[in-house]
Parts: structure tokens; sequence; C-alpha cells
């Protein structure tokens, strides 16, 4: 499949994209249409549900080569969480630390996967730099200084960060493509580029529709 490695604004972290990324992605949109979704935890903003143990076995081999190919480690890469994830919730109804770019580690071991599932793309991801800091990723070592730069700013209004703010600026965009798989830190400050007038629908094979994972490598 073809592998390509994008650098992330001035910090030039690693971005990789997986395109053609599932041997069947179609056969897995209709798994997520028959699975049971929920409310999802740790801020995403819309529903979670189980994906096939298939895709674990089938995919894993392929993004424990690109981690190491693209992030550098040697050893076991591990899987710490993974589901069919579709964005719901209505703007109105976001909490403070959904309506901004966020990170979900600190630490450069901890890897993030989006695998996009909607056949007309949908929205993509954006990756941001915190004006006041200048941080673009939240180490352990810049997370207090982050955090309370963070708390002094106005509260951002009710709506998806989709592109530059008063307090975070776009530093780069990966297009949402069917089957498209993204990899990147979890420490990039980053979010689902979700347009103001996107649908939200929950119907998995109307929604965006992605597969979210987490990875630590070795």
């Amino acid at each position: 499949m073809p592998l390509t490695v994008e650098a992330i604004g001035a910090e030039a972290q690693p971005l990789c994209m997986l395109d053609d990324f599932a041997p069947r992605p179609d056969a897995l949109r209709a798994v997520a249409a028959a699975a049971e979704f929920e409310a999802a935890k740790h801020h995403y903003p819309g529903i979670r549900g189980p994906i096939p143990g298939s895709y674990l076995e089938s995919q894993l081999p392929i993004i424990a080569a690109a981690v190491r190919a693209v992030f550098g480690g040697s050893g076991a890469v591990d899987l710490i969480d993974a589901s069919f994830s579709i964005v719901t919730t209505p703007p109105a109804a976001l909490s403070v630390a959904q309506r901004l770019p966020h990170c979900d580690a600190f630490t450069p071991d901890r890897i993030a996967l989006v695998h996009y599932l909607s056949p007309d793309g949908g929205d993509g991801t954006a990756f941001y730099r915190h004006r006041a800091t200048g941080f673009e990723c939240v180490t352990e070592e810049r997370r207090a200084a982050y955090f309370a730069a963070l708390a002094a700013e106005p509260e951002p209004p009710p709506a998806y960060v989709a592109g530059d703010t008063g307090a975070f600026e776009v530093v780069h965009r990966a297009e949402a493509r069917y089957n498209r798989a993204l990899l990147y830190r979890s420490w990039n400050l980053h979010s689902g580029a979700i347009a103001p007038d996107a649908a939200l629908s929950a119907d998995p094979l109307d929604g965006r529709l992605t597969v979210t994972a987490f990875l630590s490598m070795r």
C-alpha cells in the first residue's frame, strides 16, 4: 500500500499516511452498521463501537511495521485501545475540552491511528500550534506551562475547531480519503476538522465513520 510521510509544522513531527489501508473497507462498514455503539469516553465528541478481531489480526502487523519505520523503535508495538468512532455531538453540547485542539499523551512512545471509512472522504484531521506558547506538541516537560497558558485564555465558543482561532493556528491538514489511515504521535495538538455544516449522523453508513486506535511502541 502507498505510504507517505509528511512533516507537521515547524516542529516537523512525522505524519504517516497509508492509503488503501484495509483489504475490504466495504466489509468493515457493514460490520460497523451492525455494531452496538455507545457514548465515547475521554472527551471524544461522539460514539464508539467494537471493531472485529479480524481487523487487528490483519492490520496490526502493518501498523507496527509503519510505526517502526517512521517513528523509530525496534521492539513490540502494543495496542492500547481501538474502536469504530463516529462524531455525533452537536456544537452546542460540546464541553470546553471538545472545542479545542488536544493531545492524547505526553510521551514519544504513544502513537495514534485514525482510519477513515466514509466513502465520500468527509472531514479530515488538522494539527495546530498554540499561539501563546508556540507549542505544536505537548511533552511532559511542556505540559504544566501549556495548561497554565490555556487556563488563562478566554473560553472558546460552542463550536468545533476547524481552522485558525485567536488561540490556535493550523500548521498542517490531513485530507480524509476513503480507506486512508493516519499515524502520528499522540502528543501533537490536533482535532478532527469538523465542518460547521457537518450532519453529525450517528448512522455508521452516513456519519463520519473511522477506526481510532492508540498504540505504544518500545
